[in-house]
């Protein structure tokens, strides 16, 4: 939820740089890559979370250099950074808390290298993921990582908060294709961690500090990313059941039987209600849950297999079970798929969308205390996501215009987190802590965890320059 500090500060806010500070800001930073206009600055002022700060200025960077002018300039002045890539955020995490500075990495876009031998992309952070998968597939290569908002989130913004997506049960999440970075530091030096090969091992293995570090430890400016061979087959399962523990014991039983299926995504009635309602489509009708597998690899496996998974989810009765042949034919699966999170926005309600994980064997609790807290809390409360890792989306559905609706509906993320890390689970899986999670972060890290993230950040950022405000302060 929003704090008073950082609620609707978008109106209206001058810039506070004094005179002396601003004149070097401009002789540090090329005149069209540094907006100061009210226009401007109003747009980089939050991501898709409910808080906005307007900064006190935006560097539209084009370049390595320009960011590490820019850290120097904040270094020698006492000025807050905070980096953005694409503004797709879920949790407030490139909100200018403290003013200052907000550097745009959005220009940073281009693909410098798609090596076939060597299975690299070499790219800045502004690329959008879905351009860089897009590229790479014509090389007949395969970047795994992929988020539902592919086609509008960056690599850099990918990178800063580990993202995921339906592909990481069988391929894991970003950290796992980062093989080398360059970073511009606080103090503008520029740290080149890893490397080009697939293995590494000299020292510590920085490349990972950096991936998930949300932005507080350095600005990452160009990327070094492992790509696979491009699976040349694909098939999908879609399947309609009447309880969401159905669908639970399908996924179950699907990786007892020795599958890995490249994605399993599940999705509760609430949220096909509204899939109906934004495409009309009358496929989930009568359904309170769905279940979407994927297989991929070569076509005769990928044949025979989706045929024995298919007979597996037979014997849990489902309403309906399609199956879709080929990569067209399975998009128009995960077209339907990706338009979740829209349908959910079309209710009108306001949507917390809480990224969650839990064992994969608390699937059938988590449905059913989503339900314990919509009858408890009169909110709809609508899960979908990547049941194959247990990583679901627990959306709580609000109307704000209610009395009372901004704190009964933080007592029932109280209460979701609570029971998702009594069950050994996280309180985010892929959108990371930012403002949206901050003031769980102590219930979900110990205090020797939280010393240990206070060192680091101490270590590379002494005068607490990057991305001030969030969860490492």
């Amino acid at each position: 939820m929003t704090s008073p500090s950082t609620r609707s500060s978008a109106k209206g806010r001058r810039a506070n740089l004094p005179p002396g500070v601003l004149s070097a800001l401009r002789r540090a930073i090329p005149a069209d890559e540094l907006a100061l206009d009210l226009e401007t600055r109003r747009l980089h002022a939050g991501d898709k979370w409910l808080a906005s700060v307007v900064p006190d200025g935006v560097v539209l960077a084009r370049s390595q250099q320009t960011v590490s002018s820019l850290m120097r300039w904040a270094t020698r002045h006492g000025v807050a950074v905070t980096p953005r890539g694409a503004g797709y955020g879920y949790v407030g995490g490139c909100v200018p808390v403290a003013g200052g500075i907000v550097v745009s990495l959005a220009r940073m876009n281009r693909i410098k290298e798609v090596h076939t031998k060597d299975f690299v992309a070499v790219v800045e952070p502004g690329v959008l993921t879905k351009e860089l998968q897009d590229a790479v597939i014509r090389e007949r290569m395969y970047y795994p990582p992929d988020p539902a908002s592919r086609a509008d989130c960056s690599i850099g913004g990918n990178i800063t908060t580990n993202a995921g997506g339906p592909s990481c049960l069988k391929y894991g999440v970003t950290r796992e294709y980062v093989l080398g970075l360059d970073v511009v530091l606080a103090d503008g030096s520029l740290a080149k961690v890893g490397g080009r090969p697939h293995k590494n091992k000299t020292g510590f293995d920085l490349t990972r500090l950096f991936v998930g570090s949300e932005g507080m430890l350095g600005i990452v400016t160009e990327a070094i990313l492992k790509l696979l061979p491009l699976p040349p087959y694909k098939a999908c399962l879609s399947a309609g059941f009447a309880q969401p523990a159905q669908a639970s014991r399908g996924i179950e039983a699907i990786l007892r039987a020795g599958f890995l299926p490249s994605a399993i995504e599940v999705a509760d009635g609430f949220t096909l209600k509204a899939l109906r309602q934004r495409t009309g489509s009358r496929l989930f009708d009568g359904c309170e849950a769905h279940l979407l597998v994927e297989l991929d690899g070569q076509r005769n496996s990928v044949r025979r297999e989706i045929r024995d998974v298919a007979g597996i989810v037979e014997t849990l009765g489902p309403l309906f079970l399609k199956r879709a042949l080929g990569a067209d034919s399975c998009e128009a699966f995960w077209k339907l798929r990706r338009e979740f999170s829209y349908a959910l926005r079309d209710t009108g309600l306001t949507k917390l969308n809480e990224d969650i994980v839990v064992p994969r064997g608390r699937l059938v609790d988590l449905f059913a205390y989503a339900e314990v807290l919509q009858k408890r809390h009169g909110f709809p409360v609508a899960c979908f996501g990547h049941a194959g890792d247990g990583n679901i989306h627990v959306n709580v559905m609000v109307d704000m215009t209610k009395p009372g609706a901004r704190g009964r509906s933080e007592a029932v993320l109280d209460e979701l987190f609570k029971q998702v890390l009594s069950w050994d689970g996280a309180i985010t899986g892929e959108h990371g802590i930012g403002l949206a999670k901050k003031r769980w972060w102590p219930r979900a890290a110990s205090s020797v965890v939280r010393r240990m993230h206070q060192s680091v950040k101490n270590a590379l950022d002494p005068m607490g320059l990057l991305n001030p405000g969030k969860f490492v302060d």
